[in-house]
């Protein structure tokens, strides 16, 4: 499992998508900076920096789009180079395989989003520690919920980014914010409602929209564990529904000229000394 866990962080620590989290960790502190600049004294200034920063750049914008860039890739390697068998072959548990490339997407950006979130809370309510905790905790679990679904979604699906921007900005920007009810289904509406819950007093602009937190506590962890799971279930039925050997050349027919072309090879010398005439030695002069 390790050696899994140090080649999914290998796969995972791309130049361009090293740069892309970086940036976009260090959007919201650059702009709760500006903000905490621009609006000192303002009454409305929390509901402000709650509902625009915390809700809509932070935990709406910037956390699915990290996790994605990084968890619909988990597997990417391995189903385009179509090297997923070699590690069905290995005498490990499924869950085994795709722990590790869970951890490695929630290693890489988990920190920095957590840190990022805490580091714009700090500056945006004076310092406070209590809505930083609240922020960190509740970003820890929409990580820790969009890695397994984005897991799960790089599994069953090569074009996983297409659709995982879909889900993001339809079901948990669009649908999420004008349906009531749908925050039951939402890790948008999990996050949001363990922040809220965690610290009602500095988060009332949140108060009337979300769901009860031990509601969003088990809706996380039940999302958490299911899609986890449930990518387990489609990596052992992918590797499963057909032989090894296509996975690596495609078709049977192929297969069997690799077979048939490297028994020539190795058959070549011993044909070639059977048919080979035998010298009869003429009588001396």
């Amino acid at each position: 499992m390790g050696a899994i866990f140090g080649l999914s962080i290998r796969q995972l620590t791309g130049r361009w998508r090293v740069t892309l989290i970086l940036l976009l960790a260090a959007l919201p502190v650059g702009l709760a900076v500006i903000i905490n600049l621009a609006a000192e004294g303002d009454a409305a200034f929390n509901e402000d920096f709650t509902n625009i920063l915390l809700d809509g750049l932070l935990v709406a914008g910037i956390l699915p789009i990290v996790t994605m860039a990084l968890a619909t890739s988990s597997f990417g390697n391995e189903l385009e180079d179509k090297t997923l068998g070699f590690l069905a072959l290995m005498p490990v548990a499924r869950w085994r395989i795709a722990l590790p490339k869970v951890l490695a997407s929630l290693v890489i950006c988990g920190p920095l989003l957590v840190a990022s979130g805490v580091v714009a809370t700090l500056l945006g309510f004076d310092g406070e520690v209590r809505p930083a905790v609240a922020v960190a905790v509740a970003l820890s679990a929409g990580v820790l919920a969009y890695a397994a679904i984005f897991t799960w979604l790089g599994l069953v699906t090569t074009r996983a980014l297409p659709f995982a921007l879909v889900y993001v900005l339809l079901w948990e920007g669009v649908i999420s914010t004008f349906m009531s009810g749908v925050d039951y289904l939402s890790v948008r509406g999990y996050s949001l409602a363990i922040m809220s819950g965690l610290d009602e007093a500095r988060f009332p602009a949140l108060e009337d929209r979300v769901i009860e937190l031990p509601a969003a506590i088990g809706g996380a962890a039940i999302v958490t564990v299911v899609f986890y799971c449930w990518a387990c279930a489609v990596c052992n039925v992918w590797m499963c529904r057909r032989p090894p050997a296509l996975l690596y050349r495609g078709s049977s027919t192929e297969d069997e000229d690799h077979r048939n072309h490297q028994r020539s090879i190795r058959m070549g010398p011993a044909r070639h000394l059977e048919r080979r005439p035998l010298l009869r030695a003429g009588p001396s002069a």
